[in-house]
């Protein structure tokens, strides 16, 4: 059975989890999501989104 989750909803969980159990401070969660926002609006944009495909593809591909 294959499971498709949204990278968003996956990074908000993590977020969540760090923010909850390892200590990350909301401040600075909230520093990375502007990151976030300033980033997807770059001209680096299109070759994060490249790279996250690529190793989406490569982690869809493992057979365990």
């Amino acid at each position: 059975m294959a499971l498709s989750i949204s990278a968003v909803v996956l990074l908000a969980i993590i977020v969540f989890l760090l923010v909850k159990k390892s200590g990350l401070k909301t401040p600075h969660a909230l520093v990375c999501m502007l990151l976030g926002f300033y980033l997807a609006s770059s001209s680096i944009a299109p070759t994060i989104k490249q790279l996250t495909t690529n190793v989406a593809g490569m982690l869809g591909n493992i057979k365990f």
